[in-house]
Formats: structure tokens, C-alpha cells, sequence
């Protein structure tokens, strides 16, 4: 099948699937790149690292898991914590969007409290928690406890888009992903789809160099065509809101609170009241953040602003 006969179906043929999967396999076990992570089946720490690498580049996060995990070693302790405390740790390590912190602080309340104490095990169960989606529930399902579906990232879409011709199309990925995967062997079948995504079948395909296993079956490898769906890229963070968010919880987590006038020039050094970055653009950004839940906003008076605990 080619890409240009695209359609919901998958149609994945593969003369011999046991071959294939034995290749992978072999080929993950034989050197893949090592992570804290992936030396452990706690469900914690896995769904730490998994929230975190979320758009950020794994070697980027390895570091921020340890010192995590090192603060809050278990879900008990996380769900204990101060949410401005990880909010600003989240922010201090530059990970992203701060509402992740909140719901994996949130999500290890509930785990106390609706679970129990007991890690659900369940792609299902683990949707429950705040901030879970499919994705995520899959890989910690398989990386923790072996019982997961097929995970299916831009990587995996990557490797299956080539390799096998499938079309760019969210059902096909997954029926094909859920074909490929060997009954009961989630968490390495899982690691390894993504490791040959992330290593050998890049956007720049590193076939030769990284010993990609399936180079016998692949059909880009075959004609030279490695054209991919194409990834959506995230905006710059350079000056982006995502920025200014991060600063204000920053900055806030050193006082116990700030006046507008006093918390404007250390979010930006451009700040005027009346100008284009000044007041206004401030109380945006301030009621973004308050209805996330992550700062208090007094307008009693002159306004102040601190941190929620």
C-alpha cells in the first residue's frame, strides 16, 4: 500500500510479523539508551518522567527527575507537598507548562484519596487521574505493570508511516500499532517502537548509522522516500506567555506577595504602567494564572498577587 491510497484502514502486511518483532526486540535489548526511568517498574517515578518528557528532550530531563524524585520520592510525599512548591520547581526547570506540575500534584492526591494509596493499573483507571490522557495511561500501564496497549507517539507514527506505508490517520496508527505489539509484552515492546523512533527512524533517518533492525522490511528504506506526516511544531518559548507565566511563579515563590508595581518590572525589564507590556498585559497574564489555580489576585485596594497554597 502507498501513502496516496490513504484511508482509515491500516492494512498492515508483513510477510513474517514474528520476524519483525524479534528484530526490534533483539535489537532494543542489545543497546538502548539508558535512563533513570527505565531502570525501575515504579509507577511513580514512571509517571513523573513520562509528564515531564512531554515536549521536552529527554536528555533535558533526566536531571529534573532525579532532583523530583529525590524531593518527593514517593506519591505520598507529592501529595503532602505545597502545589506552589512544585509548581515553582516545575518552572525552575524550565518543563513546560506549569499546569502539568498542578495536575501531577493533583493527580497524586487522588491516588491517596480515590485509590486508596494503591497505584491504579488500568489504561482505564489511569485515565481517571487529572492530567492523564490515553497516552500517557498506556505507557505507564506498560512500563510500570506489563499491561498496556500499544503506545502510539509521533515516533511510533513516524516508524509505522514509513516502514509499513500506513496513512496518516489517528485510527490506522493504532490499529496497526495494536497489530504489531506481541500479546503481553507491552513494556518492552513499547520502549522499543519508541527508542527506534527517537534514535534510528528521526525526522533525518539515521537507518545505516543506528543498525536499524527493520531496514529488510521498510518501505522507505526500500525506494528513498522517508517523507513523514507531518509534526506540529510548539511555538518559540523566547518571549512567549508560557515565558512570562513561568517568571511570575518564579519570582513569587520569593516573596510572600508583590503589588503590581512591584512584581511588573521583575517579570519584564520593558514594563511601563501605561505601555504596550505594562498593566494590562499584566492582568492577563495574572487572570490566566489565577483561574489555573496557581495565583491568588487581591484587589482590595492596590492590587497584589500571590502564589495559591
Amino acid at each position: 500500500m502507498t501513502h496516496a491510497e490513504s484511508g482509515s484502514e491500516s492494512e498492515l502486511s508483513i510477510s513474517d510479523e514474528g520476524a519483525v518483532r524479534r528484530a526490534l526486540i533483539e535489537w532494543y535489548e542489545e543497546g538502548h539508551r539508558n535512563f533513570p526511568w527505565r531502570e525501575t517498574t515504579d509507577p511513580y517515578e514512571i509517571l513523573v518522567s513520562e509528564v515531564m518528557s512531554q515536549q521536552t528532550q529527554l536528555d533535558r530531563v533526566v536531571e529534573a527527575f532525579e532532583n523530583f524524585t529525590e524531593r518527593w520520592p514517593a506519591v505520598e510525599s507529592l501529595a503532602d507537598a505545597d502545589r506552589s512548591d512544585v509548581v515553582s520547581f516545575w518552572s525552575a526547570h524550565s518543563l513546560g507548562y506549569n499546569n502539568r506540575a498542578r495536575y501531577l500534584h493533583e493527580a497524586a492526591g487522588q491516588i491517596i484519596e480515590a485509590f486508596d494509596g494503591e497505584f491504579p493499573k488500568s489504561p482505564a483507571e489511569l485515565q481517571e487521574l487529572q492530567g492523564v490522557g490515553l497516552y500517557t495511561a498506556n505507557a505507564v500501564a506498560s512500563f510500570a505493570f506489563n499491561e498496556g496497549n500499544a503506545v502510539v507517539d509521533t515516533n511510533v507514527k513516524r516508524v509505522l508511516y514509513r516502514a509499513f506505508g500506513i496513512p496518516d490517520d489517528e485510527a490506522a496508527f493504532e490499529e496497526a500499532a495494536a497489530e504489531l505489539m506481541p500479546a503481553g509484552e507491552s513494556r518492552v515492546w513499547n520502549n522499543a517502537i519508541m527508542e527506534l523512533g527517537g534514535v534510528a527512524c528521526t525526522k533525518t533517518p539515521a537507518c545505516d548509522d543506528a543498525e536499524c533492525p527493520w531496514r529488510a522490511w521498510c518501505d522507505a528504506y526500500a525506494t528513498g522516500d522517508f517523507s513523514a506526516p507531518d509534526v506540529p511544531t510548539q511555538s518559540p518559548f523566547e518571549g512567549s506567555r508560557r515565558q512570562f507565566r513561568g517568571r511570575v511563579v518564579r519570582i513569587l515563590g520569593e516573596y510572600d506577595e508583590l503589588a503590581l508595581p512591584e512584581l511588573g518590572p521583575r517579570v519584564r525589564v520593558d514594563y511601563t504602567t501605561d505601555g504596550e507590556h505594562g498593566r494590562e498585559w499584566l492582568r492577563e497574564l495574572l487572570a490566566d494564572l489565577e483561574d489555573d489555580g496557581l495565583v491568588a489576585v487581591d484587589t482590595d485596594g492596590e492590587t497584589t498577587v500571590r502564589l495559591q497554597r
